[in-house]
């Protein structure tokens, strides 16, 4: 499932972050690259240790934390840190697919993360920069993705993807993975879609007797696929 949400960030947020962003000192984003990948990524990167990005990651965290829509997409049982990327000047990433497992050191130890989902939180609004759109191949066929900053795009690290070259400007964003309760794509879109339409007959018919049903089918899904 690819997944566009909007507002994940306020405008007061997106603006605090590329003030920060901006006067940055960036690294060569390889340094997150497995081989394969390193040899088709040219962009840059925030060390993962510096300041900047450890107080925007929380701030990402936060708002993710405060997202219906995210978590009723993803139902995460760990987010790897967020990271921050730029690019300019022709940089781009060519088409790869993510690790399959991520080693989470901020807390301490190197703690593994599945990574089921990825996501790209944009920072830079489209008229910013010209090119620079994430490129995702996926069942429905090549979905071109280029979002106001603030908004967010999920979808699944098996796909296949990259990011075009950046011929104009500059397009800064954040990206990170994310370990599902739900590993499998397809039982995740199916809880998905039945979230969606309790919240919607909630909505349109509050108190009708099919809610109690609905309500209780999707967490018997959940209890029988989930890995806690």
């Amino acid at each position: 499932m690819l997944l566009a949400i909007p507002d994940v960030l306020t405008p007061e947020q997106v603006a605090h972050a590329r003030g920060l962003l901006d006067a940055a000192d960036w690294a060569d984003g390889k340094v997150t690259a497995g081989y394969q990948s390193a040899q088709a990524k040219d962009n840059a990167q925030l060390p993962e240790g510096s300041p900047v990005a450890r107080e925007l990651g929380q701030i990402v965290l936060d708002a993710l934390a405060k997202n219906d829509t995210f978590f009723a997409a993803a139902l995460p049982k760990r987010i790897y840190p967020p990271l921050f990327n730029r690019y300019s000047g022709g940089q781009s990433f060519g088409y790869h697919v993510d690790n399959a497992v991520r080693y989470d050191r901020s807390r301490g130890s190197a703690e593994p993360v599945r990574t089921d989902l990825s996501a790209t939180l944009f920072f830079s609004a489209p008229d910013e920069y010209d090119g620079g759109e994430l490129v995702i191949e996926d069942t429905y066929g090549t979905q071109r993705v280029k979002l106001p900053a603030g908004s967010l795009v999920l979808y699944p690290s098996t796909s296949l993807h990259q990011v075009t070259p950046v011929t104009r400007g500059a397009r800064v964003a954040s990206f990170f993975w994310m370990q599902s309760m739900i590993r499998d794509d397809g039982h995740r879109r199916l809880l998905f879609d039945l979230d969606l339409s309790i919240r919607m007959l909630t909505r349109d018919h509050p108190g009708h007797p099919s809610l109690v049903r609905m309500t209780g089918v999707y967490h018997n899904l959940l209890r029988q696929w989930a890995e806690t």
